[in-house]
């Protein structure tokens, strides 16, 4: 198969130039130009099992039809509208109703199809992400012992992005439930150059090299302003699973390390920024694109280095990190065994924030200060750990946690 070029992908490296927009829109902008190119549209399959508005894909109701055998034979209820829903023998879509069992079977129907059909297809199956892993796990392990290929798209992602609807959406898991997937690889991207670099090296990856494996994705209906890929960050860095996303300016004896990834990337971004104009603590920002690529990794070079003595190598963290020091600081919008995954190959202590418990109806805000990743959060942990390295006394962190709001008396998340 021949993937598309470089310039099917350019415009999400150059972000959004102030436009705000949800990493799950520039998904379904990506999806609508692949369905278009000429080489591999008519292989792409797009599977919703349900909330394909929800998704912003009613636009692709028109452009390639929902399938159905027996086309459609009913008026739609909205069929006066500009993007009706659109059923047709011919058509690409497929839309299961809400059936994620029966979604991920045609997932792995498609996905296996280079190897039943000697046929290769591309499915991107698109649902929220509480209810992939979780809800059908059994058969994310069936798609990777057939060999599948394709892309799972958990929208609606993390904890903290999804208002108002309390326990049943919130998933601060799915990343962790993708760990134990051999074939599987494991993505939380926060801007649109990340997502478009994952899925182009993904494609790369299953249709031009023919390896049998499938991608995880997670995406945020959050809007926010996408910015551009930075000049220095290669596409090789954010699929390693971490790289530098902003170095600091500011000279300072406190230096602290700032780790971000999907929904929380901006509260790292933030956290950084409060440090420095407020506090005077030099502050990196780096992304985590994939947690579990940044620990098969270290497992990988574990083993390594034990079967070859005289010549050992170093893991992606250690290679990113190894001329660094200060306070080093994780916050994602999953639970925190998923830094502390990683912690072991840090130059020193790392601090994982994480969003353990069961979640809450609020909105975005509320629930990242309840859970304790908010750019505050961060804050206050950093400065702990400066207090600790005595770059800074009790009064100083005493008097900032009041700054900042942080409530020493407020009860555990995780505690029921």
């Amino acid at each position: 198969m021949n993937a598309p070029k470089d310039d099917l992908y350019a415009e999400f490296k150059e972000g959004t130039k102030g436009r705000e927009v949800s990493t799950t829109m520039a998904f379904v902008r990506i999806l609508s130009k692949l369905l278009k190119d000429k080489n591999i549209g008519k292989f792409v399959v797009p599977i919703v099992p349900d909330e394909s508005r929800t998704f912003g894909m009613e636009s692709l109701f028109g452009q390639i039809g929902i399938y159905s055998a027996v086309g459609q034979n009913y008026e739609p209820v909205d069929a006066g509208s500009l993007l009706y829903y659109k059923e047709s023998k011919s058509g690409q879509y497929l839309q299961e109703g809400i059936n994620e069992a029966g979604a991920m079977s045609s997932f792995i129907a498609a996905g296996a199809s280079h190897i039943t059909n000697n046929l290769p297809m591309i499915p991107f199956y698109i649902y929220y992400s509480m209810f992939g892993l979780q809800r059908v796990g059994d058969l994310v392990w069936s798609a990777a012992d057939q060999g599948c290929r394709g892309f799972m798209l958990g929208a609606t992602a993390g904890r903290t992005t999804l208002s108002g609807e309390g326990l049943q959406h919130q998933d601060g898991n799915s990343h962790l439930l993708a760990y134990p997937v051999p074939t599987l690889k494991a993505y939380d991207p926060a801007f649109a150059f990340e997502l478009a670099v994952i899925i182009k090296k993904g494609i790369h990856e299953m249709y031009e090299q023919n390896q049998n494996l499938f991608y995880y994705i997670t995406l945020g209906n959050e809007n926010y302003v996408q910015l551009p890929q930075p000049e220095s960050v290669k596409d090789e860095d954010i699929m390693s699973g971490m790289y530098r996303f902003r170095k600091s300016n500011l000279k300072s004896d406190k230096k602290a390390h700032v780790f971000g990834s999907g929904a929380i990337m901006n509260e790292a971004i933030k956290a950084a920024d409060i440090l420095e104009s407020k506090y005077q603590v030099s502050t990196d920002v780096w992304s985590i694109t994939s947690y579990k690529a940044l620990h098969q990794n270290a497992m990988d070079v574990e083993r390594w280095n034990v079967l070859h003595p005289s010549d050992t190598k170093e893991t992606t963290i250690e290679m990113c990190l190894k001329n660094e020091s200060g306070v080093f600081v994780c916050a994602s919008d999953y639970t925190k065994a998923m830094p502390n995954s990683i912690a072991k190959w840090f130059p020193s202590k790392m601090i994982a924030l994480g969003t353990d418990g069961f979640g809450r109806s609020a909105g975005r805000g509320d629930l990242r200060s309840f859970f304790e990743v908010d750019a505050n959060s961060i804050v206050a942990n950093v400065l702990s750990q400066l207090m600790k390295e005595e770059k800074i006394n009790t009064k100083f962190l005493e008097k900032a946690m009041k700054d900042l709001a942080v409530n020493p008396a407020k009860n555990n998340p995780i505690a029921m």
